[in-house]
């Protein structure tokens, strides 16, 4: 459930110090297991949003299906299910940016360079990205 603090800016100088808010989530039994087949075939999981993208790492770094989560995805995070990712175009320093920066790296600055010069829509009811997780550590 996306809460108003989902898109709070960061407001510590440090983003890493920055108090993320908890999120309820809840990912059923049938879509986990759907998830740990499709990756066990060699295919991918797409989740639709950072909401989905949270709700499904909380599921698999805690095996809990439900519940409130407070997980912080940085840079540097070790994605455990996710592989693709549709979002749209977030805010600057925000938790959303921090989450986008781990899944795609530093390569997120060209992504929102062109979206910027190509006059994309920003924000939630704009325009979207569909992402391919970096795999290197470059």
């Amino acid at each position: 459930m996306v809460g108003l603090d989902t898109f709070k800016p960061i407001s510590d100088e440090d983003p890493l110090k920055h108090l993320i808010h908890s999120e309820a989530y809840s990912v059923s039994q049938e879509v986990l297991d759907g998830c740990n087949i499709a990756r066990n075939n060699g295919g991918r999981v797409i989740a639709v949003g950072t909401t989905a993208t949270r709700a499904l790492e909380s599921a698999a770094t805690s095996g809990l299906l439900s519940g409130n989560t407070t997980l912080f995805i940085t840079p540097g995070y070790q994605w455990k299910m996710v592989d693709v990712m549709m979002t749209n175009f977030h805010m600057p320093k925000t938790t959303l940016l921090l989450l986008i920066e781990s899944f795609v790296g530093k390569r997120w600055r060209i992504l929102y360079q062109h979206a910027i010069d190509e006059k994309y829509r920003m924000l939630s009811f704009g325009d979207a990205m569909l992402l391919q997780r970096q795999t290197d550590t470059v």
